[in-house]
């Protein structure tokens, strides 16, 4: 059964109108697929090896969050519902040199950790699981942004804030 949702005050899009509209602004648009950019990206993370010999993991769920949204520069359309949204870049070599941080987050979730960006004034990593739970870490500690890089987009789009991770 069809529903329409024209006249909804939502948009139609899978994200928040504001949202949404930052999205495109940074130039996302649905169907956005650079897995040429992405590969580039996945090559350098690989071939990259920090002094104490840490290598980052490259898998699925990084190269698709890279491949839709990596290169964006994204601003906040607004000052934010809980917290005041930074802007955003989608870049995964930001965390060239993080290796060994996120071989350590990775191993505290039992998971492997990605780069996927930076949040720009603040210079928080992002990063991103194997199963696609987005998570930033900075100066004061790290934190879950959600399940998916849709849901941490919006939350760090919208100002809403994060939850904290927690060790034991």
């Amino acid at each position: 059964m069809h529903t329409d949702r024209a006249s909804s005050t939502t948009s139609t899009s899978r994200f928040p109108a504001p949202v949404d509209t930052a999205l495109r602004t940074a130039g996302w648009q649905p169907g956005r697929w650079d897995i040429k950019q992405a590969e580039i990206w996945a090559d350098a993370l690989r071939s990259h090896e920090s002094p104490a010999g840490h290598r980052h993991a490259v898998f699925p769920a990084a190269v698709e969050a890279w491949a839709e949204f990596g290169g964006l520069h994204i601003q906040p359309p607004g000052p934010g519902r809980q917290i005041a949204p930074s802007p955003l870049h989608l870049d995964p070599l930001h965390g060239l040199h993080m290796a060994r941080t996120l071989a350590d987050l990775g191993r505290a979730l039992d998971t492997e950790v990605c780069p996927l960006g930076e949040e720009s004034e603040s210079r928080a990593l992002l990063a991103i699981d194997a199963e696609g739970r987005v998570y930033t870490l900075d100066h004061t500690g790290d934190w879950y942004l959600g399940p998916d890089i849709d849901q941490a987009l919006t939350g760090l789009i919208s100002g809403t804030e994060p939850e904290r991770l927690t060790t034991g």
